[in-house]
């Protein structure tokens, strides 16, 4: 009895870790954002959305799925760039105008694919080879649920390697703690906070293209992928790399398990996860500690 209910659970959670893995891959590329530029940016989920939306236009012109995969977010990237531009102005005044400038963008860019492709839902096709199932153990797993993990594992470990171990890499983490600074060093900041912003939009668009052929596309899909961001930047503790990786992680088991057993639970879930983590830790599970706990 105890075996099946294991092996019953086993997909859930496997679900969830791959769900989790794309959640954190978002949240990352909002937290660069976020802390280089000093702006929470609300079109982050549009660009999401875009970035199926782009990648199902290029396989409309015979593209194969994974060029697709690569050409679609530096396309993203270019729209993301235009939005930096637009932000300029908006740089060392209140914070309200960059929150407004990127609530409109949203709006835009979310207009925008209905008028391009419409309102219906569509669908990402993939390649045959990731079609279809596989037994591993006696355990039946999507083919393409195990290349959304193994793509999401991959980038999160090359966009480490690169804060990490180059020199660009250790400007936009100078960049995050103190812009002043990096000016004074002779840093171009302007230039650095478009590539950031470029980054950060391409991993958004990323993710959108993994997570198409598992959720559907629609032109509010951002919504469904933003909300998390948010709270896994908080639950993993505001500019935590690995703190947002778990916060990821711990979001997308408690969405697949309970969506799973009890799916009107699902949603609700991970705004309760969030409520019991910041309750007994207010500065999230790697975050620096705050007036709040003196």
């Amino acid at each position: 009895m105890q075996l099946d209910w294991l092996a019953n659970l086993l997909p859930h959670l496997l679900n969830g870790v791959s769900l989790g893995l794309l959640f954190a891959l978002i949240a990352l590329g909002f937290m660069l954002i976020v802390g280089v530029m000093e702006v929470i940016n609300l079109a982050h989920g549009s660009l999401f959305a875009l970035g199926a939306y782009v990648a199902i236009f290029l396989l409309g012109f015979n593209f194969p799925f994974y060029a697709a995969f690569l050409t679609a977010p530096l396309l993203v990237a270019l729209v993301g760039m235009v939005l930096e531009l637009c932000l300029r102005r908006t740089y060392g005044k209140d914070a309200l105008y960059g929150l407004l400038l990127t609530f409109g963008a949203a709006l835009v860019i979310e207009e925008v694919i209905r008028l391009a492709w419409g309102s219906g839902e569509k669908q990402l096709l993939v390649p045959a080879e990731l079609s279809g199932a596989m037994v591993v153990g006696g355990l039946i797993y999507a083919k393409y649920r195990l290349f959304a993990s193994l793509a999401a594992i991959a980038l999160i470990l090359l966009l480490w390697l690169f804060l990490e171990k180059t020199p660009y890499g250790a400007m936009i983490k100078a960049g995050a703690h103190d812009s002043e600074m990096v000016r004074a060093l002779g840093i171009n900041l302007t230039r650095l906070r478009l590539f950031v912003f470029a980054l950060g939009t391409a991993l958004a668009a990323i993710a959108g293209i993994v997570l198409a052929p598992i959720w559907g596309v629609r032109p509010h899909m951002g919504v469904d992928a933003v909300v998390p961001a948010f709270l896994i930047i908080v639950l993993g503790g505001v500019g935590s790399f690995w703190g947002a990786v778990a916060g990821g992680l711990m979001v997308g088991i408690v969405v697949g398990v309970t969506g799973a057993y009890a799916s009107e639970w699902s949603l609700l879930s991970m705004y309760l996860l969030l409520i019991a983590l910041v309750t007994f830790r207010a500065r999230g599970l790697a975050g620096r500690k705050t007036a709040l706990e003196n």
